[in-house]
This record gives structure tokens, C-alpha cells and sequence, in this order.
């Protein structure tokens, strides 16, 4: 055999050893890639996203699409062969797999958490909205999770309204900690509540809830690294009662970053008159109830699938536009804004054509 045709054999063969050996090797890492958008003016499976009933409710056309971004599972084996081609990608990105996925976290805790933090965006959109329109919105301060063991286990439950502790009403969260650790370990505490299931029977009818009960509870001593403290074992949130039923329905997504997109189709339904203009919107970010927009992760693979789908403005939070403004996909305008006031102002000077007008992203 020609040496010429023997070494092209041999490194042949030594290529195919090599990408053998890459597909069995595993890596610790993980990759994101664009994902999804949805128009939350729209629909989705067949049925509307935003379904608000016992309210007036307008015609809205136009894009208001919220983003998403693919990741793969937590307990999926990249092997070296996908992790170079995910480097070489360019709308793909691996990230070390405890990035996404702290250690010890499995597939059902991550999903777990992302529908808890799905759910709140959500109702903080509805918040943040009706605010917005000077509609009035009830919040209470209620139990949120009671630690499996503790002094609370069956005594609170996930739900309840805590009106007040001791005695003293309780109007943030932060007011449940600060009467707990009051006492000593060992000493009683008295939760007054409205129990979760009477609650929800009035969220339902939108009415008040009037029934309430004392439950007390003995305290025990802290056991985590912090100061020494009383404790019942329960950590306290807020919800909220709305004056007419507002209804998200999105399958299959998870996370607090489409909050602010669904701020914006929420108020354009309650609105007459389209705020986009017919233009092609799309966008991310966390919001809270007052109207705050926050950072989200993933930012370029969004850009990617917005852009991808048709939009040609992005509604980019204040703290991603750094990232956002490095590798803006071609016709595409990012727009920044750090609360839903600037969204809406970014949205008037779309659809009246002032886009010069537009905050722009810049790369520092």
C-alpha cells in the first residue's frame, strides 16, 4: 500500500477512534438554545393565552410575544461530541451543568421550582397591570411553605391568611418573622388566620373572607447556621384577591421571565385600542407587583427566537442590555426598560412611529 494512502487510512481511522471515544466520553456541562415565543395576545393549542371574564375586555392585534429559552434536563449526559458542536454553534450556548442546575438538584425539584416561580410571575403580572389601571387589588400575607417536622406541620397550612400574630395584625411577610422571634424557643405563639380553604372559597365568589380562628403554636429553636432564634417552621408570601377572574393559560413553561409580557397583554386587553399598533413586539423580564422589571437569564438565545419568529423590537430589562447589545440578531431593535411605565412609553412611541425615541441598548 502507497505511504500516502496508508497515512490517510491511519488518520482516518484515528478521526473515527477519536469521535467514538467523544460520544462515550461525558462532560459536566449543559446547553441552552432559543426556545419557543408565544404572542400573549393570541393563542396557543387552540385556546387564548390571557382569558379574563367578568370585565370589560377589548380586541388587541399586534405581537406581544414572550420568550423562552430551551435548556437541556438535569440529568442529561452531554457527551464531548455535543458539547464542542454546542460551543461552535452560534445561537447555542454550554454552560457548566451546575450553572442552571445547583448541585444535588434533580429533574423533578428544577420542574417543581420553575412552576412555582411560572406562577408567581404570573400573578405579579396581574398586579403590576391592574395597578396600572388604578384597579384595586386586595393582598394578604399568607402562609407560603410549612417545613416538613416542624412546630407548624399541621397546624398551619399553605394557604392560609395570616391576619394577624399575637394579637398584632400582620401587613407584610416580614412581620410574621419578626413576632415569631419575639419569643424564646419553647414559648407560644398565636397565628390568627383565615384557613386556606374558606380563602379560596372567597378569591372564587370575589368576596371577603370574614372567618378566622387562633391556632397556637409552640416555638423551637433554629437549627441553621444563622443566630440562634424562635421559629414555627413556616416561610410567609403575599397573594392577592382580584375584583374578576384573569386566567394565563401557557402549558409547558416554566420561570419568572415572561412577567412582564403578560403585564403588557393583560393591560392591552382592558384597554381600547392596540398598544403595539399592529407592530411585532416581543420581549422578557421579571416584574413585581409594583411594576419593577428584572433581569432574566438567556438573554441571547431569546433575541435568537424572537427575531427568528418576526419580531422587530425587544423589550430587553436594563440589566440584560450589556449582554443583549454584544450579538443583537440582524433586524432586530432592542429597546430598554427597567419598569412597565417604560414599557408602555417604548410601546406608544412604536405605534405612533417616534422609534428614534426609542432607549436603546448599549454594550457597557
Amino acid at each position: 500500500m502507497p505511504r500516502r494512502t496508508a497515512t490517510m487510512l491511519a488518520s482516518t481511522l484515528m478521526l473515527i477512534a477519536l469521535l467514538c471515544a467523544g460520544v462515550f466520553i461525558t462532560v459536566p456541562y449543559s446547553e441552552m438554545s432559543p426556545g419557543p415565543t408565544v404572542n400573549t395576545l393570541g393563542e396557543h393549542n387552540g385556546e387564548p393565552v390571557l382569558q379574563i371574564s367578568g370585565r370589560k375586555t377589548y380586541p388587541a392585534d399586534g405581537n406581544l410575544n414572550m420568550t423562552t429559552v430551551r435548556v437541556t434536563s438535569a440529568d442529561y449526559n452531554m457527551n464531548l461530541v455535543e458539547a464542542v458542536y454546542g460551543w461552535l454553534a452560534h445561537d447555542n450556548k454550554v454552560v457548566p451543568h451546575d450553572t442552571l442546575y445547583p448541585e444535588g438538584t434533580t429533574e423533578e425539584q428544577s420542574t417543581q421550582e420553575n412552576a412555582e416561580e411560572f406562577s408567581q410571575s404570573q400573578e405579579s403580572a396581574k398586579v403590576a397591570a391592574l395597578k396600572e389601571l388604578k384597579i384595586p387589588v386586595q393582598s394578604w400575607v399568607i402562609v407560603s411553605t410549612v417545613v416538613k417536622g416542624s412546630p407548624a406541620e399541621g397546624r398551619l397550612h399553605a394557604g392560609d391568611v395570616i391576619k394577624a400574630v399575637d394579637g398584632t395584625a400582620i401587613k407584610a411577610p416580614a412581620d410574621v418573622a419578626k413576632a415569631v422571634t419575639k419569643h424564646k424557643a419553647g414559648q407560644k405563639v398565636v397565628f390568627t388566620i383565615v384557613p386556606a380553604k374558606d380563602q379560596a372559597a372567597a378569591d372564587k365568589d370575589h368576596t371577603t373572607a370574614t372567618t378566622t380562628k387562633d391556632v397556637t403554636i409552640t416555638t423551637a429553636q433554629s437549627d441553621d447556621t444563622g443566630a440562634k432564634r424562635a421559629i414555627v417552621g413556616i416561610s410567609a408570601g403575599t397573594d392577592h384577591t382580584f375584583p374578576f377572574t384573569i386566567d394565563i393559560k401557557l402549558a409547558d413553561v416554566g420561570g419568572p421571565s415572561a412577567g412582564l409580557m403578560f403585564a403588557l397583554g393583560i393591560y392591552d386587553k382592558l384597554t381600547p385600542g392596540d398598544l403595539t399598533g399592529g407592530a411585532f413586539v416581543a420581549g422578557t423580564g421579571t416584574i413585581d407587583d409594583d411594576g419593577k422589571v428584572g433581569p432574566i437569564g438567556g438573554i441571547e438565545m431569546k433575541t435568537v427566537g424572537a427575531r427568528d419568529k418576526g419580531a422587530k423590537y425587544f423589550l430587553t430589562p436594563a440589566d440584560n442590555c450589556a449582554a443583549a447589545a454584544k450579538d443583537t440578531p440582524g433586524g432586530l431593535t432592542l429597546v430598554k426598560v427597567k419598569t412597565m411605565d417604560d414599557a408602555l412609553d417604548a410601546l406608544k412611541d412604536i405605534r405612533t412611529g417616534k422609534t428614534a425615541d426609542l432607549p436603546s441598548c448599549s454594550k457597557s
